[in-house]
């Protein structure tokens, strides 16, 4: 059976584009408003608010709007469940390997033991 949150569906398919991967970087640095995050890059700014709004959408980001100015932050909780799925399959795979290296050392150690006159 699979064990995963579904919502993290929306987290690694955000965070499959390199724009919003660049955006989700900023925002590590702190909150940045929706023309902050549009300079550096070489779209329109219709282009930038349709990628803040799969960042929005799987709850990677926050936006606060004050007055006609839009800012945006990352929320640091979402980040960390999908930190926490890669580390429970890193740990899984890192005990399978601990078990294949274990069994190979074992086979080499019996093979140089019968080897031995």
């Amino acid at each position: 059976m699979l064990n995963y949150q579904l919502p993290l569906d929306g987290v690694y398919q955000a965070l499959g584009d390199p724009t919003r991967r660049g955006m989700v970087e900023r925002l590590s640095q702190g909150p940045a408003t929706v023309s902050e995050l549009a300079q550096p890059l070489e779209m329109t700014l219709s282009a930038v608010v349709q990628h803040l709004k799969v960042l929005e959408a799987s709850g990677l980001v926050r936006s606060d709007k004050v007055g006609r100015v839009r800012t945006v932050r990352l929320m640091p909780d979402v980040m960390r469940q999908a930190e926490e799925w890669f580390a429970r399959r890193r740990a899984q795979w890192e005990q399978k390997l601990d078990r294949l290296g274990a069994y190979l050392a074992a086979e080499e150690s019996a093979m140089k033991k019968d080897e031995t006159p």
